[in-house]
């Protein structure tokens, strides 16, 4: 006799996206130096045919805001903010990497994105650590 098939919750996710008819989601992912660069992304990749549903890094933590003033919950907050975008690539269909410039954050990033067996596009082909 075979045993049952177990759904995963990362199935149910996809079938729930599926079910309620939801267009691609991207996950922008990048060095917080490439800000403006992330945003023009998410403009081009929203108003893309077909629109996708973009999500992507909101802050840069080594600009000064009162939010992370203090190193000690700087430190704290990024370690929250990581983990945050973990979640947005999960949720993601698909990876857009932007920059010309890789860092440990995101090659950790793209290498979490594969691991799901998510597509990781890149605006500069030619940073993939994978190529």
């Amino acid at each position: 006799m075979p045993s049952p098939q177990v759904i995963t919750p990362a199935d149910k996710l996809a079938e729930a996206k599926q079910q309620l008819n939801f267009p691609r989601i991207v996950a922008i992912c990048g060095s917080t130096r490439f800000m403006a660069e992330m945003a023009e992304a998410e403009l081009r990749e929203t108003f893309a045919k077909p629109a996708k549903i973009v999500v992507k890094p909101v802050c840069d933590l080594k600009s000064p805001h009162e939010l992370w003033s203090d190193p000690v919950e700087a430190e704290a907050l990024k370690i929250r903010l990581d983990e945050l975008h973990r979640r947005r690539i999960l949720l993601a269909d698909e990876v857009l990497v932007v920059g010309d410039y890789i860092g440990d954050s995101t090659r950790a990033e793209i290498a979490y994105a594969r691991s799901l067996g998510r597509p990781v596009r890149f605006t500069h082909p030619e940073v993939d650590p994978g190529a």
